[in-house]
C-alpha cells in the first residue's frame, strides 16, 4: 500500500468492515429474524447468501430442526391419590421463525415449562391403572393439548413419550402381589376346565361302555397288558368269573 493516500485507505478499510458485517449466510436448517430499527420485517431470511444494513439490520438465528427436549422426572398424584415420579421425552420444531421469536420471550424455555406443567396436569387425572395400561392414549392427549399450546408462538409439537413411571416401594409389592394372585387365579380356573372336560369325556366313555358289556372287558385285560409290560414281576388280579362264561360249554 506504499504510495496509495491515507485517505483512500481508511475508505478502504470501511467498506471492507461492511461488507464484513453485511454478508450473512445460514444452512438449509436455519432461519434469520431480521430487525430493521426495531421494526420486524415481513419474511424470513434464508438459506443461503443475503445481505443486511450494518447497524440498521439485526438478525437472530432460528434452528428449524427438531428439538428434543427431556422433561425432568415430576412428582405426580394420581386420581386415585397414588404418589408417583413420570419423565417424559417432547419433541417440536420451529414452523415460524418469526413467531418464535417475537410471540415469546424463549421459546426452549417456555415449551420446557409448559411441558411439565402439563404432564402433571394431564396425569393427575388418570389412575395409575390407566397410566401404566393406556400409555399410548396419554401420549396422543399430552401431545394434543402442548401442539395447541405452543401454535401460538411458531412452535410444532410432533410427539409426546412418558419414557418411566417411578412407583413406591409399597405399591410396587401390591402389584407384585396382585399379579401373582391373577396368575394364580387363571390357573385354577384353567384346571377346573380341565376337570370339567376330562369328566364330561369319561362320562361318554361310560356310555358307550355300558352299552356293550364286552367292552368293559377288553379295558381291563388292556390295561393289564400296560401294567405287565412296564413292571417287571409277577401280578395277581381276580378274573371276573363272567369272563370265563364264554370259554364253559353250555
Amino acid at each position: 500500500m506504499l504510495g496509495l493516500p491515507l485517505g483512500l485507505i481508511v475508505a478502504v478499510v470501511v467498506v471492507a468492515f461492511i461488507l464484513m458485517n453485511a454478508i450473512r449466510i445460514l444452512p438449509e436448517y436455519e432461519r434469520g429474524v431480521v430487525f430493521r430499527l426495531g421494526r420486524l420485517r415481513g419474511y424470513d431470511y434464508g438459506p443461503g447468501l443475503f445481505l443486511l444494513i450494518p447497524v440498521v439490520d439485526r438478525m437472530t438465528r432460528v434452528s428449524l430442526r427438531t428439538v428434543v427436549f427431556d422433561v425432568p422426572p415430576q412428582d405426580v398424584i394420581t386420581k386415585d391419590n397414588v404418589s408417583i415420579k413420570v419423565n417424559a421425552v417432547v419433541y417440536f420444531r420451529v414452523v415460524n421463525p418469526r413467531s418464535a421469536i417475537v410471540e415469546v420471550e424463549n421459546y426452549h424455555y417456555a415449551t420446557s415449562q409448559l411441558s411439565q406443567t402439563t404432564l402433571r396436569s394431564v396425569l393427575g387425572q388418570v389412575e395409575l391403572d390407566g397410566l401404566l395400561a393406556e400409555r399410548d392414549a396419554i401420549n396422543r392427549k399430552l401431545q394434543t393439548i402442548l401442539d395447541h399450546q405452543t401454535d401460538p408462538w411458531g412452535i410444532k409439537v410432533s410427539a409426546v413419550e412418558v419414557k418411566h413411571v417411578d412407583l413406591p416401594v409399597e405399591m410396587q409389592r401390591a402389584m407384585a402381589k396382585q399379579a401373582e394372585a391373577e396368575r394364580e387365579k387363571r390357573a385354577k380356573i384353567i384346571h377346573a376346565e380341565g376337570e370339567f372336560q376330562a369328566a364330561t369325556q369319561l362320562s361318554k366313555a361310560a356310555d358307550e361302555i355300558g352299552k356293550n358289556p364286552v367292552t368293559i372287558q377288553l379295558r381291563y385285560l388292556q390295561t393289564l397288558t400296560e401294567i405287565a409290560a412296564e413292571k417287571n414281576s409277577t401280578l395277581v388280579f381276580p378274573l371276573p368269573i363272567e369272563m370265563l362264561r364264554h370259554f364253559i360249554p353250555k
